[in-house]
């Protein structure tokens, strides 16, 4: 995970990371942009916390559940996960984003988290 922590720092695509219990580990500074907060002011952040600190609805504005949300299903389905969805940002700005969320399976099948890869939509 520290591997991937700084791979994403050099990324220029928003890249979350947490780890297997669901705590957030990282998101970069492209991350940040579209969150609408610093990752070093976000403070901890669990995975059953995402849908309600962010208002998650889904295209048509119906809300989403966290157990809906792609990074959720990659930690306790351990699969991969896509979705497109809105999002109320930390800075009050109202995003359509796609999500691709992975688990992070290490050598001996070790599950160590999730990351999730997102970028925003085109109007």
């Amino acid at each position: 995970m520290i591997l991937l922590r700084q791979l994403a720092s050099y990324l220029a695509t928003p890249i979350w990371i947490m780890d297997d219990s669901g705590d957030l580990l990282y998101y970069n500074e492209p991350a940040e942009e579209l969150l609408g907060v610093q990752f070093d002011n976000a403070g901890p952040i669990q995975a059953n916390e995402l849908a309600s600190m962010f208002e998650v609805t889904d295209l048509d504005g119906e809300p989403l559940g966290d157990y809906e949300l792609p990074v959720v299903v990659a930690l306790t389905k351990r699969l991969p996960s896509h979705l497109a969805f809105r999002f109320h940002g930390l800075d009050g700005v109202w995003r359509e984003v796609e999500v691709t969320a992975t688990p992070v399976i290490g050598q001996g099948d070790r599950f160590l988290g999730a990351f999730a890869t997102f970028w925003e939509r085109e109007s």
